[in-house]
């Protein structure tokens, strides 16, 4: 779900992945696997699949995307999930709208609605814990660090990247500025030309970076008051929000009444639990302090036997990658994080 900010931020458009060359960034890994999983399918709107009947999209998506920023003179990081607060209460909703999705998506195809098919499967993409694993052993194998967080992956991305270990935290949502990343990179993953969806046209989707001190300044705010102004919108904590209050709005009260009094009078629904507890998280999550990060050269063998022993993969459409990733960090290196800011 992610808290819905952009209207009132501002962000610096990147033309070309080469403009990031020499940065390390962490990247939210179930953003960018959920990522995959909804858009990379067949023309019938079924995930890709090996002959298990086990989905590789994720697969596909993180080898080829990776490689491509490798190719750029970036260096990547996937973080994972661990295990959410208590009072997360975003499964729910979205376990809710996903049966919705599935409902459609049924009804679309006994009416043979084809594009609704396509539209809906997306909606329905789940990641399963065997999809996680996969993922893990194909970064791996690929020579790319990977970070288990204790809780959220995000909260990890941003305190990675507030710590100077990454220049910043990729995802497409905007918590990470709730959680303190000084720089928040969207659309790393699924930059070119992308569907309209219901629509027969296409835009050109561009990476685009947030800079938090910037915004908050041009705002007037603190990033507590960023955290209460998101509550008012809705986080993952407290889905949906206050009801009629959109960003412009929420921004409208903070800036009038400041964060405290707008954190005393938010209309709040209690099974959200305690909205102090939610504003303490965002300033001082959960989060590994202890985090080394090392780009190995890829395992060539271990590469072939995950995506195409395993999986089913081409070797004919995978070589020019590989080869890529050979060129990129060259047989027996080892790259560094000090090389990479």
């Amino acid at each position: 779900m992610g808290v819905k900010l952009r209207e009132i931020l501002e962000a610096q458009e990147i033309q070309k992945l080469k403009f990031l060359s020499g940065k390390a960034i962490a990247i939210d890994a179930f953003n960018t696997i959920y990522q995959f999983l909804s858009i990379i399918r067949q023309m019938d709107g079924t995930p890709l699949m090996n002959a298990r009947g086990q989905v590789t999209s994720h697969l596909s998506g993180l080898f080829y995307r990776t490689a491509r920023l490798y190719e750029a003179g970036i260096r990547p990081c996937y973080i994972f999930d661990g295990r959410p607060p208590d009072f997360k209460a975003v499964a729910d909703e979205r376990a809710s709208r996903k049966e919705a999705a599935r409902k459609k998506l049924e009804a679309a195809r006994k009416e043979g609605d084809w594009e609704a098919v396509r539209r809906y499967s997306q909606q329905t993409a789940k990641i399963e814990p065997y999809m996680v694993e996969d993922a893990k052993e194909l970064l791996d194998a690929m020579g790319v660090p990977w970070v288990q967080a204790p809780s959220e992956g995000e909260a990890q991305a941003a305190y990675m990247a507030a710590q100077g270990m990454v220049w910043a935290a990729a995802s497409q949502d905007f918590d990470s500025l709730l959680f303190g990343a000084p720089q928040l990179l969207r659309n790393v993953n699924i930059t070119g030309r992308r569907k309209v969806p219901r629509r027969n046209e296409y835009m050109v989707i561009k990476p685009e970076v947030y800079d938090l001190e910037a915004n908050l300044k041009r705002l007037g705010l603190d990033r507590r008051a960023l955290v209460v102004l998101g509550m008012l919108v809705g986080t993952d904590y407290n889905p949906g929000g206050v009801k009629g209050i959109g960003p412009k709005k929420a921004l409208a009260l903070v800036q009038e009444k400041g964060a405290d009094r707008a954190l005393d009078e938010m209309e709040w629904d209690e099974a959200w639990g305690d909205k102090q507890k939610i504003v303490d998280y965002f300033m001082n999550p959960h989060v590994s302090r202890d985090v080394e990060l090392e780009w190995k050269a890829p395992d060539m063998e271990k590469l072939k036997a995950c995506l195409i022993a395993k999986h089913g993969f081409s070797m004919d459409r995978m070589a020019k990658t590989l080869d890529i990733l050979e060129k990129s960090m060259g047989s027996g290196r080892q790259g560094s994080l000090d090389q990479w800011f």
